[in-house]
């Protein structure tokens, strides 16, 4: 059987995320695996799929973006939509060893579209860019 490329392998996660498939998930997964997110600190994978994963039931659609792959990580920008309809856009970053995903970041992005008009700062207290 063909090894699938590390980009594989990260299209693969996400495309069972969003089909809420956990079994594929699991086969992609290795078993030292941790997760990281501005929520969670380096879970292990049991609790990856014990506080995460459910969340996979929530998600409609994720179209990638952006994909590069570095060694054995792979960088992935998409733009993701909630079952409510609600579009958001992050970058996650996959390291990959022997044909599995041993350690996934995820970088969160902005509401799409975004809430701050362009030339804009969120912070009334920061000065407008295009002053």
């Amino acid at each position: 059987m063909e090894q699938r490329s590390n980009e594989q392998l990260a299209r693969d996660l996400l495309r069972a995320f969003v089909a809420n498939d956990r079994g594929a998930a699991e086969a992609l997964i290795a078993e030292e695996f941790h997760f990281t997110s501005p929520f969670d600190n380096r879970l292990d994978r049991k609790s990856y799929f014990e506080i995460c994963w459910p969340n996979s039931g929530q998600i409609r659609a994720i179209n990638i973006e952006h994909a590069a792959t570095a060694g054995d990580r792979v960088y992935v920008t998409y733009t993701g939509e909630t079952s409510a309809g609600k579009r958001f856009r992050n970058t996650e970053m996959f390291t990959c060893r022997n044909g599995q995903i041993v350690d996934v970041e995820v970088y969160f992005g902005w509401s799409v579209p975004h809430p701050v008009a362009p030339g804009r700062h969120s912070d009334p207290d920061v000065a407008d860019l295009e002053q």
